[in-house]
């Protein structure tokens, strides 16, 4: 009774506040259904650390060292990124590039929606942060999470708990961010252009042999993208030769479910009120929507130039899809675009574009990885 009691004056402020927002990811995650694969593990993990002498996480009681299996967790899993890259495996046999192949010039607007990353970065570091922490919180605009962890981690920023936190509510949050962004910066009429589907059938040679071309390309560009565009490929290699049908859908789905559940519960062993609750978090929280808005107009404004410049033109709507929240951003240019004309259907052209962000998105980090390193 006496223990009890002695960890109740324990107890700080700061921790109740943590466990409200540890609750607070728990209810988005379970009555709103916002990525509940993570934001619940990561939720849970919250208040889990944030206890009073917590044994989750390792410490120092008297002058004894006690291990924590959060903290072991993070060590094995992520702060060597094995999670994030196992993860990307998962990712890359669920993603289909057959969008993509069959109209390779939807690759030119995800790469045009990463421009929130580098913008946000130069933000940030005229804030004030360190440039390794502004490169780490710019990578939020990937619409990314396992690139934001990695390369967060390997920066070893000392943000990271916030960074993912961030980054995931936001992915979220894309049916909220996106609308009123593109209706700000599009016409009705821009809207309203109807897109013919390229009549154009992809081979299954061309699909086994772009997950191998891309991961050389990204190698001979950006050098330090290689784990993480290899990992995705690889997976979508499992996906796409045809031997490995077994493996792809473990890959999709216990690989990918395993490693998300304990990629959630082992971030938030940085989510720890002394090293959340300040005055940076809030200021991740508002560059984390500037770089998502940015990313959103990027890719609408150089589809809006690309149809100056082209007789056939496009809808700038699905240039919002280049940021990478896949699928759940090309669903939401579909919906806008299903608003204003019911016959207008955008899926698979955002898909195109939503799957070269995913792409683009994992270049972008492995060039922030190579300029700061």
């Amino acid at each position: 009774m006496q223990a009890l009691f002695g960890n109740l004056l324990l107890l700080q402020w700061q921790q109740v506040v943590m466990w409200a927002i540890g609750g607070l990811l728990i209810y988005l995650a379970i009555v709103k259904d916002m990525e509940p694969t993570l934001l619940l593990p990561i939720g849970f993990g919250t208040i889990l650390v944030n206890l009073p002498l917590s044994g989750a996480v390792t410490q120092v009681i008297d002058g004894v060292t006690e291990t924590g299996p959060l903290s072991v967790l993070f060590d094995a899993g992520i702060s060597n990124e094995l999670f994030p890259l196992l993860l990307f495996v998962g990712i890359g046999a669920m993603i289909d590039f057959t969008p993509l192949l069959s109209n390779p010039k939807l690759m030119l607007f995800g790469a045009a929606a990463q421009f929130g990353i580098f913008f946000t970065l130069c933000m940030a570091f005229l804030l004030g942060f360190d440039i390794h922490d502004a490169a780490s919180i710019a990578i939020i605009g990937a619409a990314d999470g396992p690139t934001s962890i990695f390369v967060a981690n390997y920066f070893n920023s000392q943000y990271i708990g916030p960074i993912v936190v961030v980054a995931y509510s936001y992915m979220a949050l894309v049916p909220i961010i996106q609308p009123p962004v593109i209706r700000l910066i599009t016409t009705k009429e821009e809207r309203k252009i109807r897109m013919a589907y390229a009549d154009r059938e992809v081979s299954k040679l061309t699909k086994i042999l772009f997950p191998i071309c891309i991961t050389v390309i990204a190698g001979l560009v950006a050098p330090r993208s290689v784990a993480l565009i290899g990992f995705l490929m690889f997976g979508n290699l499992i996906r796409e030769c045809g031997v490995l049908d077994n493996l792809s859908d473990t890959a999709q789905k216990v690989l990918a479910n395993l490693i998300t559940l304990f990629l959630g519960i082992t971030v938030a062993s940085k989510m720890q009120a002394e090293a959340f609750l300040n005055r940076e978090t809030l200021m991740i929280l508002l560059l984390g929507l500037v770089a998502f808005v940015f990313d959103t107009v990027g890719g609408v404004l150089v589809a809006k130039l690309y149809n100056l410049v082209s007789r056939q033109k496009i809808n700038p709507m699905i240039g919002a899809a280049g940021i990478s929240a896949f699928p759940m951003s090309a669903r939401v240019i579909h919906k806008m675009g299903l608003e204003e004309d019911p016959q207008n259907f955008l899926l698979m052209h955002a898909a195109g574009v939503n799957v070269s962000g995913q792409i683009a998105s994992v270049i972008a980090g492995g060039m922030i990885l190579t300029l700061f390193a």
